[in-house]
C-alpha cells in the first residue's frame, strides 16, 4: 500500500513539474525570431522618449523581468535588452509610473494597449494610428492570461 502512495505521489509530482515546464518553455519555444540589433538600433534613432526597464522593480522577480533601454516614438516603440519569457505579453502605455500588479490594476482601465509582446530579446511594435505618446509617462510589460506584472518604464 506503501508503495502505491508514494509511486502515485512521485508521478503526481513529475506531471506538475513537467507542467510548469511546458508553461514557462512553450513561449520560448513558439517565439518568432526576434527583431536584428540594426534594426532595434536604426529605429530607436528617432525616438522621442528613452527609458530604462530595470530588474528590481517592486513586482518583479526571478520569473517576471525586463531590463534595457526602451525608445518611445510618435509611431513606434521600441525595446532593446531582455525579458523573461512568458506567454501573453502584452505592451501599454500608462498615464503615471506603476511598478507592480496591484498598482497597474488600479490604472488599467485607462491605459492604452499597445500590442503584443512575443520576442524576449527585444520588440520592435507600432503605435496604433490616434495614439498620442506624449499624453502617457510609462511603458508597462503585462502578461495579461496570468496577471502578472513584467516590468515598466518612465519615459516622461
Amino acid at each position: 500500500m506503501i508503495r502505491w502512495i508514494v509511486l502515485a505521489g512521485t508521478h503526481a509530482a513529475a506531471l506538475a513539474i513537467g507542467f510548469a515546464l511546458g508553461i514557462y518553455l512553450l513561449p520560448i519555444l513558439i517565439a518568432p525570431k526576434a527583431p536584428d540589433s540594426a534594426v532595434l538600433a536604426e529605429t530607436a534613432q528617432s525616438a522621442l522618449f528613452k527609458a530604462e526597464f530595470k530588474r528590481d522593480l517592486k513586482g518583479s522577480d526571478f520569473l517576471h523581468w525586463g531590463e534595457g533601454t526602451v525608445s518611445v516614438a510618435p509611431g513606434k516603440i521600441v525595446h532593446e535588452g531582455k525579458m523573461a519569457p512568458g506567454p501573453d505579453y502584452k505592451l501599454y502605455l500608462v498615464k503615471e509610473f506603476v511598478e507592480d500588479e496591484e498598482q497597474f490594476l488600479r490604472v488599467k482601465d485607462d491605459a492604452q494597449r499597445i500590442g503584443d509582446v512575443k520576442t524576449f530579446d527585444g520588440f520592435l511594435l507600432d503605435v496604433p494610428q490616434g495614439v498620442d505618446v506624449e499624453a502617457y509617462t510609462t511603458v508597462l510589460v503585462w502578461c495579461e492570461t496570468f496577471g502578472e506584472f513584467i516590468s515598466a518604464a518612465k519615459y516622461r
